[in-house]
């Protein structure tokens, strides 16, 4: 809790107090000091601070107590002050357009959420997300709530998964594919941002965004090719496994086997 609280602006000491008040209300900074197990002088500080960007207020007596502004209240107001501070920030600084597409790299897992988390709220029109059922948690929180925007999500999953959101496909995985090994995903969002990367494996936790034609392109013709073969495989299963054996097996063999391909 104290570190959701450290997100909405609050340090930690001021985290801690806010809690101690919300379990204690009106108890005095004397009070709140013993329980955190910080001075006074530090703590009395921090209830000013907290009184201050309207998480805590003061009761007039001796000694004064104190107690918080119910979350919910102190929520709203965040929210509208926010909501203030960015519409003059987006009015005063609008981004110059880009003549040349651009590549951003992202490295570590905190990047990696931020970056995924932006994407996904500024969708506007669809996203097309293809990733492993191991990894899904990873963006499924922010997907749903893109559903909940009206943003027509697809999801792409290899392997099976339990997942409430609407449009759900599934690649059947091959035995020879290893969760422990690299596994590769990608984000489309509008036919102009793309987000790919890979957890697992050896490699370091990573990313590339970028919003050149030619990777979009790639991805969409990937997805078409993906939503082609399930209709395809849905409606032939039979004449495919007898043509080309489980999971394609013939097809592969063929060009290993007869023409030498080791890709």
């Amino acid at each position: 809790m104290i570190e959701l609280l450290k997100k909405i602006g609050l340090s930690d000491l001021e985290a801690r107090c806010y809690l101690t008040l919300h379990d204690e209300p009106g108890i005095s900074g004397y009070e709140v000091a013993k329980r955190v197990s910080v001075s006074r002088t530090n703590v009395y500080s921090a209830l000013r601070s907290l009184t201050d960007k309207g998480a805590c207020r003061s009761i007039e007596g001796e000694p004064v107590r104190y107690d918080t502004v119910p979350i919910e209240h102190l929520a709203k107001h965040l929210q509208a002050e926010f909501e203030q501070v960015t519409k003059v920030l987006v009015n005063k600084l609008k981004s110059p357009p880009r003549i040349t597409p651009s590549f951003y790299n992202w490295q570590g897992e905190k990047q990696l959420n931020t970056t995924i988390h932006r994407i996904i709220a500024n969708a506007e029109d669809f996203i097309i997300i293809d990733i492993w059922s191991e990894d899904l948690h990873w963006v499924e929180e922010d997907l749903l709530e893109a559903e909940k925007r009206g943003i027509n999500v697809i999801l792409i999953t290899i392997g099976e998964c339990q997942t409430m959101l609407q449009n759900v496909f599934v690649h059947v995985r091959s035995d020879d594919w290893s969760i422990s090994e690299l596994r590769n995903f990608s984000i489309l969002c509008d036919s102009h941002t793309a987000l790919l990367g890979g957890f697992g494996g050896s490699t370091k936790l990573s990313a590339l965004e970028t919003d050149h034609p030619s990777v979009v392109g790639m991805l969409k013709t990937a997805f078409y090719h993906d939503l082609i073969m399930q209709h395809i495989e849905k409606d032939f299963e039979a004449e495919l496994l007898d043509k080309y054996g489980e999971k394609y097996k013939k097809i592969f063999e063929f060009y290993a086997n007869e023409k030498g391909w080791n890709i």
